[in-house]
């Protein structure tokens, strides 16, 4: 009788911080810079075109006996109807064996570690004392990228917010920023609640019409929409700008005009992915990055095998597309503290 674990999204809530996702996340960029990680290929789909897509993403972590895979979908309309866009899960195996350790909700994990991987960019590759952070996009994961990158960049002292479609939106959105930050735990293990709450209250939350006058004060730009255009110009943007990509992860999305990465210091989770479903890719299709000089693995820099930003005035892209590593490395945390707070639902096949 072999048991799995089966973790709901209320369980995964109950166990995942910020500090701990943001840790595993980094673990994972870690083991595959060291190439004690293994990523295989993804599968992305558009379900209805611009309303509905599929990601399977899958690997194996080596050094933890640990393989598995993620199927997340986005329907992009459900929120009108009262659902969540984003649903998944996650399936954990055991590499010595071949059978399931564990089931998992994926849309918290997802939010979680998408939100580490934002912020683990702005961490490694911005400028030190960058206080300034504009977001662009307002949907659900817009709140998990502020949280994580408030946690890991003690230095940012303001947050604009930025939605393409409608300023009304980012109004909204940062009506109640505060409320929604405090509901994700920073460090729910060692330190207070209390710290996380006077962090919050020290971040001024600006809502933002048009961001050309705000990119001439921001440091860091997060970028988390499903877009298939740029949103950002290059001649809006300056010296010493860092970038973190989030939203391009399928063919065709984009949020940068490809003429910013003509000199940029660019870093991705990985090369060969990026080039054909993340921000890279349009810049691959430009002939402004080749397969010869294709973005560095964020694993090396936090290794200290490879020097980021060089100088104040260097722009900085950090093309996040999302690999099945991180969602193993937080899984395997999360299996590993449900074994220790006796969560989720046991069953034995």
């Amino acid at each position: 009788m072999i048991p799995i674990r089966f973790l709901s999204d209320d369980d995964v809530k109950s166990i995942l911080d910020i500090r701990n996702t943001v840790a595993c996340v980094e673990r994972a960029y870690v083991l595959k810079a060291k190439q004690r990680a293994r990523l295989f290929p993804s599968i992305s789909e558009d379900l209805i075109h611009g309303i509905a897509d599929m990601d399977i993403k899958s690997g194996l972590l080596d050094e933890d006996d640990l393989y598995g895979l993620k199927l997340v979908s986005w329907f992009g309309s459900n929120e009108r109807i009262g659902l969540p866009a984003l649903t998944g899960l996650v399936m954990v195996f055991d590499l010595k064996n071949g059978f399931p350790k564990a089931i998992i909700n994926a849309r918290y994990l997802t939010a979680m570690r998408t939100g580490a991987a934002g912020a683990v960019g702005v961490k490694h590759l911005a400028n030190p004392d960058s206080d300034v952070l504009l977001v662009v996009g307002t949907g659900f994961q817009a709140v998990f990228q502020i949280a994580a990158t408030l946690s890991e960049v003690p230095t940012i002292r303001k947050v604009y917010a930025f939605n393409p479609l409608r300023y009304d939106s980012a109004e909204k959105f940062l009506s109640s920023i505060r409320s929604e930050l405090e509901k994700i735990p920073e460090d729910q293990y060692t330190s207070s609640k209390e710290h996380w709450k006077h962090r919050i209250a020290a971040v001024q939350f600006i809502p933002v019409e048009n961001p050309l006058k705000v990119l001439e004060e921001a440091d860091a730009v997060i970028t988390v929409t499903p877009s298939r255009k740029p949103l950002i110009f290059k001649e809006w943007i300056r010296p010493g700008t860092h970038f973190s990509c989030i939203g391009a992860d399928m063919p065709g999305k984009q949020e940068l005009d490809v003429k910013i990465f003509d000199g940029a210091v660019v870093f991705t989770d990985d090369a060969q992915q990026s080039l054909t479903v993340g921000e890279v890719q349009c810049a691959v299709k430009a002939g402004l990055i080749h397969e010869e000089n294709k973005p560095t693995e964020i694993g090396h820099l936090i290794l200290g095998d490879v020097k980021g930003r060089k100088k104040d005035t260097d722009i900085t892209i950090f093309d996040s597309t999302g690999i099945a590593l991180q969602d193993l490395a937080v899984s395997r945390f999360l299996v590993s503290k449900a074994e220790e707070l006796n969560l989720g639902r046991v069953i034995h096949l």
